[in-house]
């Protein structure tokens, strides 16, 4: 089993995840020697220890630290500006770090922070035992079902056995866990597993778009899913919930899955991380509930009391959901829900818009129009002045537009306004065996013709304090290209020319689907209609990529390189990246995300990867504190605004609010991490934003 290690360097460790490849230094005022310890003393699970002698821990980064006493119970909260002492005691110590990390001691604490660096103080040199366990998190199995929907009914089901905690605690998405792996098949089998005794049973008609769009649901609320119309909640008390409400059975369900899970996120605040939660205080005077006796409620109780409240009343102070999946209700389709599930996402079966079948065909004079109609001379179709060999007819679908973050398609067709969502990337993300070292990038540029863009993204990929191995290849041959994709890479930046044939080299084309497998975890595809050499690198192992879906001029291809390489470095998974991307370009919406989105190349410098919209109001500064959720951050996930008047913590995602602060409290802010932020319509980056400018 691969698990987090520890390495000690010049003065401290420094503890690294193999698997979602992330990293954490813990500095200390001399050299120390880790010697491997038993995981059993920490309350919490975690998948190795240590034990070290030290007088103090130095963090290059503030984060969120909860201190617990010898009973486990709650004693002190702290991040920015921390200030507070402990006296001797037995104590155990959380940090919310990329790899999550847990101390025990006996002694004093001292915990102090300002805006960038905090540190933990004994007062002497003690032994410290240091537990990590990684953000990822398998699925425990796989169940089969047939294409029988009440069969689906029983495999879904089976989600909740991933739950945890039936507590509210189970609003954080590390203690969800991955629901099992779902294989179509030609009998019926759960592996044993069970939903918890949660009393809670969702009643749907036996058809596959209602069992798709309770998923979620059940899995969230440990439900087991059986056949009944009309669609309704029931619970061993008697209670009787409809899920067909005015709004209709998609909505109604999302609404009831939203109001649980916020409803548990307020609750929550009474159990192992008593914080002031913005969203508690906004709300508490009109809910007038008794959260101290609803956090000992049964789960099935607590949900009763969530759904007497009107969705209006909590409307406003949801945070935006991170994905909203749409699912063509078909069979196979089933096999993509345990990671929708995940993501806790909404799903919806709604129809599509009129779909269309479309070729593009590039002109014989190199000029191509997109579907915008956007004129341009120099395109990435050909290298050598000769009409573009794109011929394949294309089946585009749009879905609906939702009210979440990000959008998804799982489904035959390709999709206009969402990314697609393919069960084998998310396979290989499964199967990868995690590797050492650095993070590796390799950008191919195979045309001289834009050396412009290799020239501005090779300077961007591992411009931080993190261990990247960039490389920068030129005019590849077939073998070569072959070669490269062959090699385990976790990031190809493809600068170049793709037609029907495959990615041009100087000897001709090599075709992804010829390729017996890639070793490249994920792409950027800066081409021209690279979908279909995309989607066949994800068939043949890939994770997840950007791909175009039309021709794209070549000055707008180094604006969208420049830009998504600036994102990806700073910690964006793709579909997030993407998102803020396309507002840079005339022809961002001609970009799309394949497999799985919500792949990141790098941890972010904070806990989340953000992005703020300033702008001068006389004397002070609006901000809109955005957050993009991550695999290891769901949704779910606090954040503290560190703005030094702010003290209240956010349930992440999307805008978190809109903040008021002198020139002085946002320059300090701006300089915490290199984040994008927008003035106006242009994405510039926080520390090398000149404020006077504004």
């Amino acid at each position: 089993m691969i698990r987090p290690s520890f390495e000690p360097v010049d003065t401290g460790i420094a503890v690294m995840d193999p698997i979602e490849r992330h990293q954490y230094t813990l500095s200390t005022p001399t050299p120390v020697t880790p010697d491997p310890a038993e995981t059993e003393p920490f309350r919490f699970p975690v998948e190795t220890a240590v034990s070290i002698q030290t007088s103090a821990f130095s963090l290059p980064s503030v984060v969120t630290i909860h201190v617990r006493d010898g009973n486990g119970t709650p004693v002190r909260t702290a991040e920015h500006f921390a200030d507070e002492h402990l006296p001797e005691g037995t104590y155990g110590i959380e940090l919310n770090t990329p790899v999550k990390l847990y101390l025990m001691v006996e002694g004093s604490v001292d915990l102090t922070a300002d805006a960038e660096r905090m540190s933990i103080e004994f007062g002497e040199e003690v032994d410290v035992l240091v537990g990590a366990r990684s953000h990822h998190d398998r699925p425990a199995a796989t169940v089969t079902t047939t294409s029988d929907p009440e069969h689906m009914m029983q495999a879904i089901s089976t989600f909740g056995s991933a739950l945890k905690t039936t507590s509210p605690e189970r609003s954080y998405p590390t203690l969800r866990g991955h629901p099992p792996t779902v294989e179509l098949g030609e009998e019926l089998d759960l592996a044993g597993l069970e939903p918890p005794d949660t009393g809670v049973m969702i009643e749907v008609p036996p058809d596959l778009r209602s069992v798709f769009v309770v998923a979620p649901l059940a899995y969230y609320l440990g439900a087991r899913v059986v056949p009944g119309d009309p669609p309704r909640i029931r619970t061993e008390t008697g209670f009787d919930y409809s899920l067909d409400g005015p709004a209709g059975f998609e909505t109604t369900v999302e609404r009831t899955l939203k109001r649980a899970f916020f409803l548990d996120c307020l609750t929550r605040t009474e159990g192992l991380y008593p914080v002031a939660l913005h969203e508690r205080s906004a709300l508490e005077s009109t809910l007038g509930l008794d959260f101290g006796a609803l956090y000992d409620r049964p789960l099935a109780a607590r949900l009763e009391a969530a759904l007497d409240i009107p969705f209006e009343t909590i409307e406003p102070h949801l945070p935006q959901w991170k994905l909203t999946a749409h699912v063509e209700p078909t069979p196979d389709s089933v096999e993509m829900l345990p990671f929708l599930v995940d993501d806790l996402a909404v799903v919806r079966c709604s129809e599509t818009e009129a779909t269309a079948d479309q070729a593009e065909p590039v002109p014989a004079d190199g000029r191509t129009t997109d579907r915008s109609g956007v004129v341009g001379a120099f395109t990435r179709s050909t290298s050598r002045g000769e009409p573009a060999r794109h011929t394949a007819r294309t089946r585009f679908v749009k879905p609906d537009a939702g009210t979440s973050l990000e959008q998804t398609w799982v489904g035959d067709g390709t999709p206009l306004g969402a990314s697609k969502a393919t069960v084998e990337a998310y396979r290989n993300r499964l199967d990868r065996t995690p590797t050492e070292g650095d993070i590796t990038v390799r950008v191919v540029c195979n045309d001289p013709a834009m050396d412009e863009e290799r020239g501005l993204v090779d300077t961007i990929y591992g411009d931080r304090d993190l261990p990247f191995d960039v490389a920068v290849e030129r005019d590849l041959t077939i073998r070569e290209l072959r070669d490269l994709l062959a090699e385990r890479t976790d990031f190809l930046h493809y600068v170049g020319h793709v037609d029907d044939g495959g990615f041009e080299c100087v000897d001709g084309t090599l075709d992804a689907a010829t390729l017996d497998s890639v070793g490249v975890d994920a792409f950027l595809l800066n081409a021209c209609q690279s979908y279909e050499q995309g989607m066949s690198l994800i068939r043949k192992g890939s994770i997840g990529g950007i791909v175009t879906l039309a021709d794209v001029l070549n000055a707008e291809a180094v604006t969208m390189g420049k830009t998504l390489a600036g994102l990806l470095n700073a910690g964006f998974p793709l579909r997030a990246a993407l998102e803020v991307a396309r507002d840079e370009s005339i022809m961002g919406e001609e970009y799309l995300v394949v497999g799985d989105g919500g792949f990141a190349l790098a941890q972010p410098a904070g806990s989340f990867p953000n992005l703020c919209r300033i702008e001068r109001t006389g004397e002070t500064f609006t901000v809109d504190y955005t957050i993009f959720l991550t695999s290891r951050q769901g949704i779910g996930s606090l954040v503290v605004p560190f703005f030094r008047e702010n003290d209240q913590y956010y349930i992440s995602s999307g805008l978190v609010q809109t903040f008021t602060v002198t020139e002085e409290d946002l320059q300090a802010f701006l300089e915490l991490e290199d984040a994008p932020v927008r003035v106006g319509s242009e994405l510039r980056w926080s520390q090398r934003l000149d404020l006077d400018t504004l």
